[in-house]
């Protein structure tokens, strides 16, 4: 009797190869990655789509933000730059993106900046990572920039670490469907010292921010983030890689992860807990939510709360059961 098991590891892995297909047709993603501001993300992203100009690629900058920085403002001289979309709000004129610029101009790669940003009210997007997956969709590869708080699932983490809480995140599954991730690395002293001279932030800034955010310990762990989450990402690819050629190895021995869901505050650092372990064991995980008769009474702050937890589970890819 043949072995069944034996059989389905010898065959390419089903998961593996629709992953592969889903992928045919669409733009390539590259997230220049940093562990925090200053670190050199602008810097080499455009020195990534100079080489890359130089090979004979049309590249153009759908937005970049140099604050300033005199290195970073003359490596952007010589590109074509897509003018941004300007916005009115409230008064005030805010500049944003512009889409329907970049994919009327067709450029084989786009520079886009800052990847967790914000759109202003009235953008076609209310983030700009939804503005990325666009361009990607029409075939057009993207270089962005992103520093390691903005990570969803380690939210809670960063908080514990620097105690300020990002409100711009972006889904885990942005760097999960990326198909290239580099680290740009700096340690914790040059940084600062990088602070200490003017290149990242103006003085008065720079001192405030070494006192409190830039501290040497706080970089230190925001470092190992980066550098774990990269790691992991590196790990998966090279798993989907096996997987998707039939290539024998140490697969995981079927662990799994369940998270119960609820409306007691807390619960997102729960969810986001889970979300790390499973990428951890690389093992499915579950959010669970038992609808128990007590629930109708639920105060409508709890509700809320409820159903944002539930929303947080579904965004971060886990499988969503609930049991009446």
């Amino acid at each position: 009797m043949p072995d069944d098991r034996t059989d389905s590891e010898n065959r390419p892995s089903p998961d593996a190869l629709l992953e592969h297909a889903e992928r045919e047709g669409r733009g390539r993603l590259r997230i220049f990655l940093g562990a925090a501001p200053g670190v050199g993300k602008t810097y080499e992203m455009l020195m990534a789509g100079r080489a890359r100009r130089a090979d004979g690629v049309d590249v153009v900058i759908g937005i970049v933000e140099t604050h300033g920085r005199k290195e970073t403002e003359a490596l952007v001289d010589g590109y074509e730059v897509i003018p941004r979309r300007l916005v009115d709000y409230r008064g005030q004129t805010l500049d944003e993106m512009d889409i329907d610029a970049i994919l009327k101009r067709r450029p084989a790669l786009v520079l886009v900046d800052e990847l967790a940003h914000t759109n202003a009210p009235g953008s076609r997007h209310p983030k700009r990572y939804f503005d990325v997956q666009e361009i990607l969709a029409q075939g057009i590869d993207v270089y962005t920039t992103l520093n390691i708080q903005h990570v969803e699932s380690l939210n809670d983490v960063v908080a514990q670490i620097t105690r300020v809480r990002v409100r711009e995140t972006v889904p885990d599954s942005i760097i999960d469907e990326a198909d290239d991730v580099e680290i740009i690395d700096l340690t914790p002293d040059d940084l600062i010292k990088r602070l200490q001279d003017g290149k990242v932030y103006f003085p008065n800034t720079a001192q405030r921010a070494i006192e409190n955010y830039f501290s040497p310990g706080n970089l230190t762990a925001l470092r190992e983030l980066a550098l774990r989450r990269t790691a992991q990402r590196v790990d998966e690819q090279l798993l989907n890689h096996m997987q998707s050629h039939a290539i024998p190895g140490p697969w995981a021995a079927g662990e799994r992860v369940l998270v119960c869901v609820d409306s007691q505050p807390g619960g997102a650092a729960r969810i986001r807990y889970a979300r790390r372990l499973a990428d951890r064991l690389r093992a499915p995980w579950t959010a669970l939510h038992i609808d128990t008769p007590r629930l109708a009474g639920m105060s409508e702050e709890d509700k809320d709360r409820l159903a944002r937890n539930l929303r947080l589970a579904e965004q971060l890819g886990a499988e969503i059961t609930t049991i009446p």
